[in-house]
């Protein structure tokens, strides 16, 4: 028996029966074959492939400059790291809200070309068509409310959503709505905690918070952010496990200084 073949897979089901078992759900992005791999490793329960590669693999300060094809080839990536995780795509901006033909032969690509289990799109009722066309050609769709960062000229700021009553009714009646539609789960972004817990109790798919309190199904950070690569961004949300940026820096630095002295490579690393 290989290995791999011992290796119990996560799917949309085992997230719906951790919710139902009450045992939180972890998920974290990637967008490379070597961070897949360890990520996996670690034991997360779901890999999001973020269009938030933009912003960390690219250097946008936006979601939006990404393409399709560019997040197939960073889902291609991963998805050869992972034994285990539940791999989720992000559609990237213009993919899906234009029309639902358009959405499905996004999602259509991203499952064929990228090899990814499911995808993400954002936003409610407004792009209830382009859903139901995709989980209707038996495509997992995870759903994402709240701050969704595709919508930032809009709303022109990344502050907490849903904090007057309107937005939030909106955003349960919407959440409800992603449920019937038939995804399988909704990633809750920068909303108050109460109204994380209010739309968790309100459906039976699971919630994934980030900035939304502790009362999600379960929780999601950016990789790079967890680890400390990124020095720049500290939103209240974000708990730093590592300070990768200090000690990459201070591994690359002690390099320059071996080599400008001779002391890299010595004899024992010379052939």
């Amino acid at each position: 028996m290989s290995v791999h073949s011992e290796i119990k897979k996560v799917t949309t089901e085992t997230l719906r029966k951790m919710k139902f078992d009450k045992e939180k759900i972890t998920m974290l992005t990637a967008y490379d074959f070597t961070t897949a791999k360890m990520v996996d490793a670690g034991g997360v329960d779901a890999i999001l492939i973020g269009d938030s590669a933009a912003n960390v693999m690219a250097g946008f300060e936006t979601t939006l400059p990404i393409t399709l094809d560019q997040m197939i080839y960073h889902a291609q990536s991963v998805v050869r790291g992972v034994d285990r995780a539940l791999v989720i795509a992000d559609l990237p901006f213009g993919t899906y809200q234009s029309n639902p033909e358009k959405a499905l032969e996004s999602a259509v690509r991203m499952m064929k070309e990228g090899g990814a289990h499911a995808v993400k799109i954002e936003g409610g009722k407004e792009i209830s068509k382009s859903i139901k066309k995709i989980v209707n050609a038996g495509i997992p769709v995870m759903g994402h409310l709240g701050l969704t960062p595709q919508s930032i000229y809009k709303f022109g700021t990344y502050k907490v959503r849903a904090k007057d009553e309107a937005e939030a009714e909106k955003l349960i009646s919407d959440a409800q709505l992603l449920e019937e539609l038939g995804c399988f789960s909704i990633v809750l972004e920068k909303i108050p905690a109460d109204l994380a817990k209010k739309v968790s109790e309100s459906i039976s798919i699971p919630t994934i918070g980030i900035g939304a309190g502790p009362d999600c199904d379960g929780q999601v950070l950016v990789y790079h952010d967890m680890v400390g690569m990124n020095q720049g961004f500290s939103p209240k949300f974000l708990r730093r496990y590592l300070d990768l940026y200090t000690e990459i820096t201070g591994a690359v630095s002690q390099y320059v200084k071996d080599v400008k002295n001779v002391d890299f490579p010595n004899e024992k690393e010379s052939y």
